[in-house]
């Protein structure tokens, strides 16, 4: 699969929002956002027309997808599944989201972000329910526990991300026993419980077309 590897500070400035793609330092005065808080390139403090409806979704789009960092097909594929689910589409899309097992390793603190919880995740550092995941998108389940493997809570990565989840936050719907290195989902997370800004309902219209 394609992966991104140019700067992700270039795709906050792009959204003109602070995504937090690169954990901890999103929140220290090194981040490029708050330096820099224009879009990236040569022109980009240059003053721009307004945009399209098309363009408006396109970037609505882009800014959630980056926020997961999910290639363009992944993308389509778990908004066609949301598609296929009863209930609001736009709700289901961000449910699916937050159920990939690489947000819920960053979201309960066992990664500075996504893309690292992605990589603790495929280097087979977690345990599902007791067995050995290392599929990223792996959906958990109501009732799943995930836990750090017993070898890997000595990775100093691991600790020290724990140690500033505190900073973020833990959302409701998840559980965590810092001392045992292990958490819980409790619940599906509802659209209250996503606080970053995503108008979801333009990537309905978006693929609609």
């Amino acid at each position: 699969m394609a992966r991104y590897r140019g700067s992700v500070c270039r795709i906050c400035r792009r959204e003109n929002m602070k995504l937090f793609l690169k954990g901890d330092r999103c929140y220290s005065d090194k981040c490029a956002f708050d330096r820099r808080g224009y879009a990236p390139g040569e022109h980009g403090q240059r003053r721009r027309g307004k945009p399209s409806d098309y363009g408006i979704q396109l970037r609505e789009k882009q800014k959630v997808k980056n926020t997961y960092g999910l290639s363009e097909k992944q993308f389509r594929l778990t908004f066609k599944k949301a598609d296929r689910q009863k209930g609001i589409t736009g709700t289901n899309l961000l449910v699916l989201l937050e159920r990939r097992l690489d947000n819920v390793v960053y979201r309960l603190g066992f990664a500075n972000s996504r893309t690292q919880g992605r990589h603790f995740v495929r280097h087979n550092h977690f345990l599902v329910n007791g067995k050995r995941v290392n599929i990223p998108s792996y959906l958990v389940s109501i009732g799943d526990t995930i836990e750090v493997t017993e070898k890997s809570k000595k990775v100093q990565a691991i600790v020290d991300s724990l140690d500033a989840v505190i900073r973020r936050g833990l959302p409701p719907w998840i559980a965590v026993e810092k001392e045992k290195f292990k958490g819980e989902v409790k619940n599906f997370p509802v659209r209250e419980d996503l606080t970053l800004p995503m108008q979801e309902q333009l990537i309905v219209e978006l693929y609609s077309k």
